[in-house]
C-alpha cells in the first residue's frame, strides 16, 4: 500500500518525538548514574530501559506507523552505491571515532547525527526527489549547535565533560524535538 507524503511525515514527526524524549529522559537518568558513581553498565541499562519504555508505552501507535517509517526508508536501496557508503560513513564515523577519542564525544555526537541527518536528506532529495525538512532541521541544528558546545568548553562555562556530553544530548534533544513539531504540523 503505497502512503502519502502527508502520513509518512506525519509518521517521522511521532518517531522524531520519541527520540527526543528518550534522548532527554536517557541524559538526565545517565547523568544522575555519573554523579552518583555507579559504573557503567547501569547507563546501558538506563539508554535501553528509556527507550524500550518510550517507544513500548506507544507500542500501539508504532505499530501502525512502522510501514510509513518503512517505506520511506526503502528509497534508499535504489541510491547509488557511492551514495549509500557516503550516507553510512556520514552516520557512523563520527560515532566510531568516539572510542578512540572519547574526550571528544560531545562534538562526535553532534557531528554524527548532523552529518547523518543532512546527507540523507541530500540523498533522498536528489535520488528520490524528496525533501523531508525535517531531517534538514534535525541535521542542521545539530551541526549548528557544535560551535555552541565548543565554546561553553572554551569559556569554561562547564567543568566536566560529562556535563559537555549532557549539554550536546541536550541539544540533539531540542533538533529532534525540533524535526519532530515540523513534520507533525506540516501541511
Amino acid at each position: 500500500m503505497e502512503y502519502t507524503s502527508q502520513q509518512i511525515r506525519h509518521s517521522f514527526g511521532i518517531l522524531f518525538l520519541n527520540v527526543a524524549i528518550s534522548v532527554t529522559v536517557g541524559s538526565i537518568l545517565s547523568e544522575i548514574a555519573s554523579l552518583s558513581n555507579l559504573s557503567l553498565s547501569y547507563h546501558g541499562f538506563i539508554w535501553i530501559a528509556v527507550f524500550g519504555l518510550v517507544f513500548g508505552v506507544q507500542f500501539r501507535r508504532f505499530r501502525l506507523i512502522l510501514p510509513l517509517i518503512r517505506q520511506r526508508m526503502k528509497k534508499s536501496t535504489s541510491w547509488p552505491i557511492s551514495a549509500k557508503f557516503i550516507n553510512g560513513i556520514c552516520w557512523s564515523l563520527p560515532f566510531v571515532t568516539m572510542v578512540v577519542f572519547p574526550e571528544f564525544t560531545q562534538y562526535l555526537i553532534l557531528l554524527g547525527i548532523g552529518l547523518g541527518n543532512l546527507s540523507t536528506f541530500i540523498f533522498l532529495k536528489k535520488f528520490c526527489g524528496l525533501g523531508n525538512v525535517e531531517q534538514l532541521l534535525v541535521g542542521t541544528i545539530s551541526i549548528v549547535m557544535l560551535p555552541v558546545v565548543f565554546g561553553t568548553n572554551l569559556l569554561g562555562l562547564t567543568e566536566y565533560q560529562d556535563a559537555e556530553v549532557l549539554l550536546s544530548r541536550i541539544f540533539i534533544s531540542m533538533a529532534y524535538a525540533t524535526g519532530g513539531f515540523y513534520a507533525l504540523l506540516k501541511k
